[in-house]
C-alpha cells in the first residue's frame, strides 16, 4: 500500500469518526433537554458512522495480516486515536443516557 492510499484510508477514518463524534455531542444535548428517544437515535446514528470508520480500519488490518507492507504515518496514528476516543465517548454516552433515564424515574 502506497503512502497516498494509506492517507486516503486515514482521512476516511477521521471523517467517519469525526461525524460520529459530532453526532454523540448532539445526543448529549438531547439528553440534557430530556429528549431520550432522540438521544438514543443519535447514538445509533453515531454507531453507524463508527462502523464505517471501523470497516476502513479492518481493511487495513487485513491487508497488513496478508503481508502488504505499510509505512505508518502520523496521520494514521491520529486517525486511530480519533476512532478509539470516539468509540469510547459513545460508550460513555450510552451509560449517561441510562443514568438520565433512571434519574427521571
Amino acid at each position: 500500500m502506497n503512502q497516498e492510499e494509506l492517507q486516503v484510508v486515514a482521512f476516511e477514518i477521521i471523517l467517519n469518526s469525526g461525524n460520529a463524534r459530532a453526532t454523540v455531542h448532539e445526543a448529549f444535548s438531547e439528553m440534557r433537554e430530556g429528549h431520550y428517544a432522540e438521544a438514543e437515535e443519535k447514538l445509533e446514528l453515531a454507531n453507524t458512522e463508527l462502523v464505517e470508520a471501523h470497516r476502513a480500519q479492518t481493511k487495513l488490518l487485513q491487508d497488513y495480516a496478508s503481508g502488504i507492507e505499510m509505512k505508518m504515518e502520523i496521520i494514521m496514528v491520529h486517525a486511530q486515536d480519533h476512532l478509539m476516543t470516539t468509540m469510547t465517548l459513545r460508550e460513555v454516552a450510552l451509560e449517561m443516557l441510562s443514568l438520565y433515564r433512571k434519574i427521571e424515574q
